[in-house]
């Protein structure tokens, strides 16, 4: 039988497809990559951060965010990855501890505030937070949305300011605890929970919470974000982009954010 030569011009271009189809990833996979771990706080900004080193550089940086709690545990497993960004200094110092993070590339690199929040259509105006206060009160019968207080570096914050406030014992059995700072104010931001405790900069990130007081800054430690290269990685760019992370042009996007930037001394 005669085939038709439109036939088999459509049976080359499915065949072209396909092999099209088989070497895009190889090539993607070829592209140069950083993978990140970052505390899921970070997401916005350091999301704008990877964007411009990955126009400026070629390399592209994969984000894996999540309580720095966890991704602590996940490197001293064995994850892969290339850069730790720790909400806290415990868990930077956990992680080097492993000898997990190279030498000389650790560094301070942000500063945050805590704060009290609320949803967006909250009545009740601002609240005076100081030696206890009564925010129990304010919850009734409604739970405070924070990060694991054993773990979460912002529960843990959060934990730290209520016991130096006094009021600890008044609502240790009122808590919404969750994974990560994030999962926090997403009770909040869903309505699932009247008041909540998260970094400054999440809320600014979320148009359905308010932001109703400000924890003093001498209630907790010093909230920072420690950055460092892992030591088992491999990749050329990794400490290059460590530089980048502390250098102007990040600097300004994570102000931009609500982040303070340290000075970049070594922890």
């Amino acid at each position: 039988m005669k085939r038709s030569p439109f036939l088999a011009a459509v049976r080359v271009a499915f065949a072209l497809a396909a092999v099209l189809a088989f070497a895009a990833p190889s090539q993607a996979q070829n592209k140069p990559s950083l993978l990140v771990f970052a505390a899921a706080s970070l997401k916005n900004a350091l999301d704008e951060v990877n964007g411009a080193f990955t126009k400026k550089t070629g390399v592209e940086v994969r984000a894996s965010y999540a309580a720095s709690s966890a991704l602590a545990k996940q490197l001293e497993e064995g994850a892969p990855a290339d850069l730790f960004l720790s909400a806290d200094i415990p868990w930077m110092d956990h992680v080097e501890k492993k000898n997990l993070v190279r030498a000389g590339t650790r560094a301070n690199l942000l500063g945050n505030a805590l704060v009290l929040i609320a949803p967006r259509d909250w009545t009740k105006g601002q609240v005076k937070i100081g030696q206890n206060f009564d925010l129990a009160g304010l919850l009734g019968d409604g739970r405070l949305a924070v990060g694991a207080t054993a773990s979460v570096p912002a529960g843990r914050y959060a934990k730290a300011s209520l016991e130096k406030l006094g009021i600890w014992p008044s609502v240790e059995k009122k808590l919404a605890e969750a994974e990560n700072v994030r999962a926090a104010m997403t009770f909040v931001s869903r309505g699932e929970a009247p008041l909540g405790i998260v970094y400054s900069t999440d809320a600014a990130a979320d148009a359905n919470v308010v932001i109703v007081g400000t924890f003093p800054g001498d209630s907790h430690p010093p909230i920072i974000y420690p950055a460092g290269v892992m030591a088992a990685s491999k990749n050329p760019a990794a400490e290059a982009y460590n530089k980048y992370l502390a250098g102007p042009e990040a600097r300004k996007t994570f102000i931009k954010h609500g982040f303070t930037v340290q000075a970049g001394s070594a922890s």
